[in-house]
């Protein structure tokens, strides 16, 4: 149990930074738009708007207004604020705040003093890079900004929707978000993958799909000193294609890949190497699928063939945090029309779910002592621990109830109702189809209020 206490100590120390620095006049000043905002005596003071901000809710502005302020004042009767109001209010706010707040919680998480209990594969940290698009209201604002998507049938044209592009660079052993950024749907994926680069430290593993996959993100990750497990399609480099026609997993060969003609000229520019020794793996996947997996690791001995699948693997977290910011946190349901409302919740969406993963940590460590004996180990139910934190966000980030306290609460909460983890369970995957989508939509998918 000396794991769980420095767990509990960990989220105790966010909670009370959280707390001083949302208050804190400096970091009111550093983030809102103009001097003289946030000024006056107001209801809607500047903590009170990150705190109800922080708190997305599905519902209309005005009765999520109603609710936080009768949850603030503690069930008394109180005059809550005008849809109108919160909407001039978000307008002095920049989303840089819940930008900064997320770097207390990774300062936290990965500073000296609880450094050690940060999870890592073979002294690394797995970072995922992937992307997802987001639909986002009806709104010209955010069509301009954004770009829009233009539906068509058989009848012709029909709605059009904005879309935007979100990008995660994600731990996945330690489920934090490390950066989040927001653009237009036309930006690549790719593009977006290297100005995460300036986040990522010496020693750390990049896990990417496909789509990622080529010379110049190769190059990249190796000039910030960092490695990468990269699938590789069956159209890429000359040594991939060989290895797809021989078909036969467990090989691990490193060859020494030239860079394409059409980017040395960058290559040069940037001073990067116009040749890269790269080790190529091929595992045997549970459908009987070859995967060809390429590698900056090349020490065999310390890096086997099976460690590396099971490596790529972990990726697939990186898949289940997007469908818990789309689906549970509604990351599509937007509070607002305009660009700035919706990098508001985007960036306050991140730091929710990065709050979260600190603040289960001493339940999951009691669940994972009890789960020794079970034949289905059981975790934190990550749809109760979303609601949970939400419901009490006024209580765990204000001084009004002490962190000690609000803290204990919500793991006994978390440790009441866990969900059992079943081992080799496979759902057949089946294909999409819009009739299936419109029937998960409207009846299947759960959302935290």
């Amino acid at each position: 149990m000396r794991n769980d206490i420095s767990l509990r100590q960990r989220a105790l120390e966010l909670i009370v930074l959280l707390r001083a620095q949302i208050i804190t006049p400096a970091f009111c000043r550093r983030h809102r738009r103009h001097p003289a905002d946030f000024t006056r005596e107001r209801k809607l003071t500047f903590p009170i708007l990150m705190l109800l901000l922080l708190q997305k809710s599905l519902k209309s502005l005005q009765t999520h207004a109603h609710e936080f302020f009768f949850q603030l004042q503690q069930g008394l009767p109180s005059q809550s604020v005008s849809a109108s109001a919160l909407t001039h209010g978000r307008a002095k706010l920049q989303a840089t705040a819940f930008v900064e707040l997320n770097r207390t919680v990774l300062d936290t998480v990965y500073g000296q003093t609880h450094g050690a209990l940060v999870q890592r594969w073979l002294g690394h940290r797995l970072l995922g890079v992937d992307s997802s698009l987001v639909r986002f209201p009806s709104s010209d604002a955010l069509g301009e900004h954004f770009g829009w998507v233009q539906c068509v049938n058989r009848h012709g044209l029909q709605e059009r929707y904005p879309q935007a592009r979100v990008s995660v660079l994600y731990d996945v052993l330690n489920e934090v978000a490390v950066e989040g950024r927001l653009a237009a749907s036309t930006v690549a994926e790719t593009a977006m993958a290297h100005e995460h680069l300036a986040a990522v430290q010496p020693g750390d593993v990049l896990i990417n799909d496909r789509g990622y996959t080529g010379y110049g993100w190769f190059a990249a990750v190796r000039s910030v000193q960092a490695h990468f497990v990269s699938r590789c399609s069956k159209g890429s480099f000359a040594a991939v294609q060989e290895l797809f026609a021989r078909d036969e997993a467990g090989v691990s060969r490193i060859v020494t890949l030239p860079a394409p003609p059409s980017c040395r000229v960058v290559l040069r520019e940037g001073g990067w190497p116009l040749e890269l020794v790269v080790r190529l793996v091929t595992v045997r996947l549970s459908t009987g699928e070859l995967e060809v997996l390429a590698t900056s690791l090349l020490e065999e001995t310390v890096y086997s063939a099976d460690a590396l699948a099971a490596v790529y693997w972990e990726r697939w977290g990186h898949e289940t945090y997007y469908g818990r910011l789309k689906g549970r946190l509604d990351l599509e349901h937007s509070s607002g029309q305009t660009v700035a409302a919706v990098k508001q919740d985007f960036h306050a969406t991140v730091l929710l779910s990065n709050v979260e993963s600190v603040v289960i940590g001493p339940a999951r460590e009691r669940l994972a002592v009890r789960s020794v004996t079970r034949k289905q180990p059981a975790q934190v139910n990550r749809a109760v621990s979303v609601h949970a934190i939400k419901h009490r966000l006024i209580e765990l980030l204000s001084s009004r109830v002490s962190a000690e306290r609000v803290l204990s609460e919500l793991t006994e909460w978390f440790v009441a109702n866990p969900v059992s983890v079943r081992p080799g369970r496979k759902v057949e995957r089946r294909e999409s189809s819009p009739a299936r989508s419109y029937h998960f939509q409207r009846r299947v998918r759960k959302l935290v209020f």
